[in-house]
């Protein structure tokens, strides 16, 4: 499975405080400790007024880029920020993310398919997200219809059928999972992700729902998710749960990271 490192994001209170005092040295060290923990991609939100997010933008793509080589995830809802910043990187980037959202469809799918971008695609349909799975992917649908009549492939699409918090619905896993089968049945070149820590907010003990969740989340297809690459609990999760899947040939993976000692107990 493939992992979107989540850490450089703008809404977190201390990220925002490094953007708005250019600290070089703490976006680095985010960016080096997630690329030590197997980080596909660095997700890039700046989380900044659309007038100065384009500058913020460029400073946090530069300022990465200056000492991690990892292929960034470039995550905004303004096409005039995503255009700027699209040409600043050294690796074709993926776009988080385009939505059944009318303007948020034509603003961002050219740059997705002027720059050969993979794109994440919300199972929402503008503002509104669906409350079943059947609903969920007729939105899909139609979002592929649309990346396909742009050229963009399949393949390039990573479609999140959203977790939502199950605090205040109880059915918000099993309607992720069941849209996932969905997509893989009938889709089953495009990609799937997902935000992982959605799913346990406002719950004590978040990252035991979350590694149970992405467990499940896998063996109905999920092959990749934004999340911490920092959480031991997490990586411990993905590295058995692949094992158990038939994903990991000879068990190596699960070995080595036996070997590195990530099962077990950190000291007191």
């Amino acid at each position: 499975m493939k992992i979107i490192g989540e850490k450089i994001n703008g809404t977190r209170k201390r990220v925002a405080q490094a953007i708005a005092e250019r600290d070089t040295a703490y976006i680095v060290n985010l960016a080096q400790k997630q690329r030590a923990a197997g980080a596909a991609w660095l997700d890039v939100n700046a989380g900044t007024h659309p007038s100065q997010e384009p500058d913020d933008l460029i400073w946090l793509i530069e300022t990465i880029q200056a000492e991690v080589d990892t292929p960034l995830c470039l995550d905004s809802a303004n096409p005039a920020a995503l255009r700027i910043a699209v040409k600043s990187v050294r690796h074709v980037p993926m776009i988080n993310s385009i939505s059944g959202e009318v303007e948020r469809l034509e603003g961002i799918l050219p740059i997705v398919a002027e720059y050969g971008c993979a794109v994440i695609a919300l199972a929402m349909d503008g503002k509104k997200i669906p409350e079943t799975a059947a609903l969920r992917f007729e939105v899909i649908q139609k979002l592929v219809a649309e990346t396909r009549r742009n050229g963009v492939q399949d393949s390039s699409l990573y479609i999140d059928p959203l977790a939502m918090t199950i605090s205040t619905n109880i059915q918000s896993a099993k309607v992720a999972f069941e849209t996932m089968r969905l997509v893989r049945q009938e889709i089953p070149q495009a990609h799937l992700t997902i935000g992982l820590s959605n799913i346990s907010f406002g719950l004590p003990d978040r990252s035991i729902v979350n590694r149970f969740f992405l467990s499940m989340a896998l063996m109905a297809g999920l092959d990749s998710a934004i999340l911490d690459p920092l959480d031991r609990d997490i990586q411990a999760a993905i590295i058995t749960s692949e094992l158990l899947l038939g994903q990991d040939p000879y068990c190596l993976n699960f070995i080595r990271a036996s070997r590195q000692g990530l099962f077990e107990k950190p000291a007191d």
